[in-house]
């Protein structure tokens, strides 16, 4: 009896997952989009994010250039979408900068955060961060996310003396915005230390 329920639920499980292997087989998109993304709208191309570079330390208020080089076919990047998250603290708002239209179908260059915040004068020693930047199109499409780690240190010499890649080592790349983006200690948070501008 038992053999026949394990046969019945074999069958049925075979069943509901025959069309998903199958579909998937002959190169039909997946029935669920990775997670977070959403699908891109029919007769359009999402932006690609082909080459990136970050340094990954700095002391609190460098000015953090991080290098992106994105296109898109249709020639209609919108907006770069900039995420912090900060351990003990959480997600900040998603920071915009909009691109003008010598970017929107190519562009190669950086875009700048000054790290000072203005909202606390304080900022741990090792905090660390993680900035995820994307690209949007005009359609809503979003491209490849690219996540970038920071670490904020005290000291450290020649933290502006570094050796850029290829394709970012030729010199003369265009700054394409800056991020705007106010971090907290979260330490210091409700005790009148913080600043809540």
């Amino acid at each position: 009896m038992k053999s026949l329920k394990l046969k019945h639920i074999a069958v049925l499980c075979f069943l509901f997952l025959a069309p998903v292997f199958f579909f998937n087989e002959v190169g039909a998109q997946p029935l669920i989009p990775p997670e977070g993304a959403k699908p891109i709208k029919p007769g359009t191309n999402a932006p690609v994010i082909k080459h990136t570079f970050a340094v990954e330390k700095g002391h609190y208020g460098y000015i953090w250039k991080i290098y992106l080089e994105a296109e898109d076919p249709d020639g209609d990047m919108l907006r770069i979408a900039s995420v912090v998250s900060q351990i003990g603290y959480g997600h900040y708002p998603t920071d915009w900068i909009y691109l003008k239209s010598p970017y929107q179908k190519h562009f190669k260059g950086y875009i700048q955060w000054n790290t000072f915040s203005s909202r606390t004068h304080l900022l741990r020693e090792w905090t660390q961060i993680k900035l995820a930047v994307s690209v949007f199109d005009k359609a809503g499409n979003e491209s490849n996310v690219v996540i970038f780690p920071f670490e904020f240190v005290s000291g450290g010499k020649g933290l502006y003396s570094y050796q850029l890649p290829p394709p970012f080592d030729q010199g003369n790349l265009p700054r394409i915005g800056n991020i705007h983006i106010d971090l907290f200690e979260p330490t210091l948070m409700g005790n009148g230390n913080a600043r809540d501008d």
